[in-house]
């Protein structure tokens, strides 16, 4: 006796279409959800360290000392407090550097409008970056021109500005700025260059030092040329009739 029970079963299944599997778009989609996260926790991150280096305890490190850990070269950097720092060398870097810097909230928009209308004529563009611009730079991000860079330092920059005051901002920035290869920080920068503490430094040697930092691997302190020696005889200047301009660090 046939069993066509089992044959009719046997035939339905041959005839059931395959199970499909699953779409790779998908996959896909699964793929850059996982990146946007990965992405977004990136961005999101400097403004939770902002935060975090609110903190006076806190002793910040730039992105340029973590190169130079990955790298196996080392840097000499000893943090040193806001108030241990010669006022001639604050007030030097600040005319030198950001002459707004109590006035703005991170970026001096004048400025700003300024380097925008040059690029849109073709013309050479000046500097308008802001201590609190660089300092984000220095902890988070990159250098070199970029309107990627600049999109995420500018937030940044506001950012950091609305969280600290003035004084911690200074003090971060003079910790973690460069003034040679390996050399971060003001006391890093004097005692290598001048042999003396930053709390000891003279108007001349101020000068000298925040002539440097815009270009900091050129331009060296203790060897100053003549248009170097110039600059730093400006900023002298500038920094003795600095008067209101300092009084959110000095008030």
């Amino acid at each position: 006796m046939l069993d066509v029970s089992s044959d009719q079963q046997q035939s339905e299944e041959d005839e059931a279409p395959p199970m499909a599997s699953p779409k790779p778009d998908w996959r896909i989609r699964e793929r850059l959800l996982l990146a946007a996260k990965i992405v977004g926790a990136f961005l999101l991150l400097p403004y939770v360290l902002v935060l975090l280096y609110a903190l006076p305890f806190v002793r910040p490190v730039s992105t340029l000392m973590l190169a130079d850990l990955a790298l196996f070269r080392g840097y000499d950097r000893q943090w040193v407090s806001f108030e241990d720092i010669s006022p001639t060398l604050v007030r030097s870097v600040m005319m030198s550097e950001d002459g707004q810097f109590c006035a703005h909230g991170g970026v001096d928009w004048v400025q700003m409008r300024g380097v925008v209308q040059d690029a849109l004529e073709g013309e050479a563009t000046r500097g308008a970056s802001t201590i609190p611009m660089q300092t984000a730079k220095n902890l988070f991000l990159w250098n070199g021109r970029s309107f990627v860079r600049k999109g995420l330092e500018l937030p940044l920059a506001m950012w950091a500005d609305l969280v600290w005051s003035k004084r911690r901002m200074m003090e971060i920035y003079l910790n973690v700025a460069e003034w040679g290869p390996g050399i971060y920080g003001i006391e890093a920068a004097s005692r290598h260059y001048f042999k003396v503490p930053a709390a000891k430094l003279t108007r001349r040697q101020a000068g000298l030092l925040a002539v440097a930092l815009p270009n900091p691997i050129t331009r060296v302190a203790s060897k100053p040329g003549r248009g170097m020696q110039r600059l730093a005889g400006v900023i002298e200047r500038r920094a003795q009739a600095a008067g209101g301009y300092i009084s959110c660090l000095y008030g």
